[in-house]
């Protein structure tokens, strides 16, 4: 099994979502602040006089744990959805898995996925 973390922007998470949510049986997604090599947002100040650059972009993080056998087809569905072109369209992190426990129904492993 495998763990599937993709760091996308905020406002990509309808298509990474409709993307993999027939492939996989459950994700999560956290959204928050992240810098990376994304350009940022440059923001009004006070009463709209001057501006300044942000200090970090919108960003969200999809995770999910697969079997294996699905890994390639869940990373090219989160990477086509999440395409802009532009530096900042995120990046995906692959882990491994030694076990799962679904607290609900006490199954282990590939089951309790």
């Amino acid at each position: 099994m495998k763990r599937i973390e993709a760091t996308i922007q905020v406002d990509k998470i309808g298509p990474v979502s409709d993307a993999i949510k027939e492939i996989v049986g459950g994700f999560t997604i956290l959204e928050g602040n992240g810098r990376g090599s994304g350009t940022r947002q440059t923001m009004r100040a006070g009463r709209g006089t001057g501006t300044f650059v942000a200090e970090f972009n919108k960003v969200a993080t999809v995770s999910t744990i697969v079997e294996d056998s699905k890994v390639e087809q869940v990373i090219k569905a989160i990477s086509d959805s999440a395409f802009s072109g532009k530096a900042g369209d995120g990046i995906i992190v692959i882990s491994t898995v030694d076990d799962v426990v679904n607290i609900a129904s006490k199954k282990r492993g590939s089951e309790a996925l």
